[in-house]
């Protein structure tokens, strides 16, 4: 039996989120992550954002959008994105938690927050469905 590995699909632009959100009916999961100096970040990304039960979840329901913020300059991001991710920050993160993850509905509103969460991936999935199921 061949294992197949998912990863994560990714988007970097709000815009496109709200897009895909309104046309395959999903909630967008807009994480904030400095990728190379915030170990709860790193964690997250590992445990959960790279794990495959979680991406088969995450497929069906949600719109990924990440906004990361690295500092090492070998990982610096374009100015372009680097600006989005700003504006995303002043919108959605203005107290510059990392890691944050943001629930978002289609509309652009914001359903929940939360951070790192010692539960095991599906259990995160759960977790960030249960916050829809409030509105």
């Amino acid at each position: 039996m061949q294992t197949i590995l998912l990863s994560q699909d990714w988007v970097y632009d709000f815009d496109k989120a709200k897009g895909i959100a309104k046309k395959d009916n999903k909630i967008i999961v807009l994480v904030f992550q400095g990728s190379d100096w915030c170990s709860p970040c790193i964690k997250l990304d590992r445990n959960i954002w790279q794990n495959n039960e979680f991406n088969k979840i995450a497929k069906e329901n949600f719109v990924m959008l990440l906004a990361d913020f690295p500092r090492k300059k070998k990982n610096k991001l374009s100015n372009i994105q680097q600006e989005k991710n700003t504006v995303l920050a002043e919108m959605f993160n203005k107290n510059g938690f990392f890691p944050l993850v943001v629930v978002i509905d289609k509309n652009g509103d914001v359903l929940g927050r939360t951070g790192f969460k010692k539960l095991t991936p599906v259990e995160y999935a759960d977790f960030l469905l249960s916050m829809k199921n409030n509105d």
